[in-house]
């Protein structure tokens, strides 16, 4: 049987509708930089999406052509991440989605390492005909956060964060946006089969 992140991380991507306080170790994502409206359509954001998984199925489906990676595990592939932020400070105006600048992730499995990487990266390219240069190999250690899940559409996150302001700081923990720490998202729901309002994401923030 495939070897599912969720599943096996229960902590890390299935957490509790109340919040939490978990240490997050280092991990290796597929990573895209941009700015900008993620319901923009034909963006960076959504073409960003497209990248990720196009490497990423690059090296899932490794397995079946000649290219053999050492250590490789049959695996789902783990759900897309974003990490967010503003110029302005920690707190996201979600009325100015123009302002956003992000992240967007999806997990590697410990056996890609930056060489394999820069095969799969290259493969894809050839494969679809695109240009995948702005797919990086991106290591990150989240440290500390307190993390929950939010059931909803993405724009009543800030009920959620408030519940998670107020039950960090009532365990002595204070929000830590310093140093390149952001707020994360990890999307659990296919949007578009699920209604705004049953979809599932964990969120989560970084605190000292």
């Amino acid at each position: 049987m495939a070897f599912d992140y969720k599943k096996e991380y229960k902590e890390f991507y299935l957490p509790p509708r109340q919040p939490q306080i978990v240490e997050i170790p280092a991990m290796n994502f597929l990573a895209v930089r941009g700015q900008g409206d993620p319901n923009q359509e034909g963006g960076a954001y959504k073409a960003s999406i497209g990248l990720l998984y196009g490497v990423a199925y690059t090296i899932k489906m490794s397995k079946l052509g000649k290219h053999k990676m050492e250590g490789y595990f049959d695996y789902v592939v783990p759900p897309l991440e974003g990490f967010w932020w503003q110029e302005e400070g920690p707190e996201l105006d979600y009325s100015r989605k123009q302002d956003f600048q992000w992240i967007s992730l999806i997990r590697l499995p410990e056996f890609v390492t930056e060489a394999e990487f820069a095969w799969a990266r290259e493969e894809a390219a050839a494969k679809k005909q695109g240009d995948f240069s702005t797919v990086e190999f991106f290591t990150y250690r989240e440290g500390l956060c307190v993390q929950c899940m939010h059931i909803g559409p993405y724009d009543s996150e800030p009920e959620t964060i408030r519940k998670m302001d107020v039950y960090a700081r009532e365990q002595g923990f204070e929000p830590d946006f310093s140093n390149g720490r952001y707020h994360h998202e990890i999307y659990l729901s296919d949007v578009r089969r699920c209604k705004p309002e049953n979809w599932k994401t964990v969120v989560r923030h970084p605190v000292r």
